[in-house]
């Protein structure tokens, strides 16, 4: 009795128990116990087991409650201890809602009605999922945030979202690769915008008649995405073709806003777990701001084409290549008019075969132009899929859209050089090397396994489908050609996912200008398979990789410039 007595005064006094009030039954149950045993000054081993257990149950239960409280305890003492950044906090959200102005709830109001409508389309998958003998799929099981819904719901959100899948899809040493895997499939389409809200804004940007500039501007668009709307014309002028890339209305209001919204969250978030800043969130964030905003600035695409343009001059490569003409006078930054040309994709084996007697130098002149930008360029192309590298009709290789670009440090592309070299000559342990100096992150990497698991993932460059490329390319229909691109980005991302799960095994983290340069080399490696199936794009003498190969591209230059001369 004394006992119980002491134990039920010490857990009076214990605020962490106080309010944990055992169950009458289990009261009762506990003094019938020995009344039903029946004799003895002990209690029988059963019961006393089930006593010992009820001891240890509710030990378990004030472990697990200290363990809240002092969790508690903990985030509370965090947010003390950076009080003294709150003022900082709320003068920058404030100053991020000012800038955000009324647009801010309009597309809050447009984020609601989307949730609602990809969570009505969950619910009705999981309806008919719920009750079947296989479960719930687990694309399904993290409602809304699951990659399938996800990708649904920035879709449905527009063009902020549409361009942030995009940069999960094409980043996947920062994102989990069920993400990265599903927002390939974030397309970018929108319907057209009628012509007279086009027309309204070239009126507003060049600040003159229309009929002043153009001869005539094609009403019926050659391209809509969610950012920008494309339309042929003729500049009155020099009567030259050129086509006229514009900005959608409310597109910069809206990206401002969306973008807005994302730091804000992110800022909290690191604010309320400081230990977030390990990861950048923010850092992210303002790199995905800075990058969006300026593919909105058409005169920032402008700048990066003759930048390359420049390059290609200097190089001596003005008879093989060339970037599209931009006309600064009917240029600003919402409408970007350049030079229309005229060409077929790198991938209509045919129609090159009609413009060219041999293929595959056109293919060597791409990527003597392409990695000589890497170096001598102030950035390098980086989406050179088949829509954006063409064939032009003089023979000439055509780089076009400029909206996406990269730059490389020289500590990358030293290494990139290594990788490259001895993925040329399947040296895999000098890979594996290059790969660990790229992606240092201080731990010991074990460079023979890691080798192995390399040489596992390029072997199976080998088994990635060309017929499928050789057979859309031979349909002129566009759609065809655009389809064909669709399946050939989704294989190569496959494999440069592999790279990167294994690598992250290897506790490797990759710069994203690593993936931006594979991305477009594996784009290379296509063309090669279709165009030069013989040739190795990495060991052939014509093709200059490094600075210390410049004679022999200049010498395969020369025999171009004498086959179109």
């Amino acid at each position: 009795m004394a006992a119980a007595a002491a134990r039920g005064a010490a857990a009076a006094r214990s605020p962490l128990v106080l309010h944990r009030h055992p169950h009458p039954a289990h009261h009762r149950r506990l003094r019938l116990l020995p009344l039903v045993a029946g004799g003895g000054g002990g209690s029988p081993p059963r019961v006393g087991r089930r006593i010992r257990a009820s001891r240890e149950k509710g030990r378990r239960v004030g472990v697990r409650v200290f363990a809240r409280y002092s969790q508690a305890q903990d985030f509370s003492t965090r947010l003390q201890d950076r009080a003294g950044e709150l003022p900082k906090l709320v003068e920058d959200l404030l100053q991020t809602s000012i800038s955000t102005g009324p647009r801010g709830a309009f597309r809050f109001a447009q984020g609601i009605q989307a949730v609602l409508g990809v969570g009505g389309e969950w619910l009705n998958d999981f309806s008919k999922t719920a009750n079947t003998s296989a479960g719930i799929p687990a694309q399904m099981q993290l409602g809304l945030l699951s990659p399938l819904y996800l990708r649904r719901l920035f879709e449905r959100m527009g063009a902020t979202y549409i361009k942030l899948g995009q940069f999960v899809a094409s980043a996947p040493t920062l994102f989990p690769a069920e993400y990265v895997e599903e927002f390939q499939n974030c397309f970018d389409r929108a319907p057209p915008v009628p012509y007279s809200e086009i027309e309204s804004i070239l009126r507003e940007e060049l600040q003159q008649p229309l009929d002043s500039v153009y001869e005539y501007i094609d009403p019926v668009p050659i391209a809509s995405a969610s950012i920008a709307q494309v339309h042929g014309a003729r500049l009155k002028s020099s009567q030259k073709d050129v086509v006229i890339k514009v900005l959608k209305p409310g597109i910069e209001d809206t990206l401002v806003a969306d973008l807005n919204f994302i730091y804000v969250v992110a800022r909290i978030l690191e604010f309320l777990n400081p230990e977030l800043q390990r990861t950048s969130l923010v850092g992210i964030v303002k790199d995905i701001k800075e990058s969006m905003l300026e593919e909105v600035d058409f005169r920032k695409e402008a700048t990066n084409i003759e930048a390359f343009q420049r390059y290609i001059d200097a190089m001596g490569f003005d008879r093989q290549a060339k970037a599209p003409f931009v006309y600064r006078h009917c240029s600003t930054k919402r409408v970007l008019t350049m030079e229309r040309l005229y060409g077929v994709p790198l991938t209509d084996l045919d129609s090159i075969r009609s413009l060219v007697p041999d293929p595959e130098l056109t293919l060597v002149t791409a990527l003597n132009v392409w990695f000589g930008s890497l170096i001598s360029c102030e950035s390098f192309h980086a989406d050179v899929h088949a829509g954006n590298l063409w064939l032009l009709r003089d023979g000439r290789v055509g780089f076009l859209d400029f909206g996406i670009v990269g730059r490389i440090s020289p500590r990358t592309w030293a290494a990139m050089e290594v990788f490259l070299a001895s993925f040329a000559t399947d040296d895999y342990n000098a890979m594996a090397s290059a790969l660990s100096e790229m992606g240092a992150t201080g731990n010991d990497i074990n460079v023979n396994e890691f080798a192995k698991d390399l040489e596992k993932i390029f072997s199976s460059i080998q088994d990635l489908d060309t017929e499928v490329i050789v057979a859309t390319a031979r349909t002129p229909d566009a759609t065809a050609v655009s389809a064909n691109v669709v399946v050939d980005d989704r294989q190569m991302n496959a494999l440069f996912l592999d790279l990167v799960r294994v690598s992250e095994s290897y506790g490797l983290k990759f710069p994203r200008e690593f993936a931006l340069l594979m991305k477009q080399l594996l784009y290379f490696d296509r063309y090669t398979r279709l165009l030069a199936p013989s040739m190795n794009m990495l060991r052939d003498e014509r093709i200059n990789i490094g600075m210390n190969r410049s004679a022999a591209a200049k010498e395969n230059l020369d025999e171009y410039n004498w086959t179109f001369s």
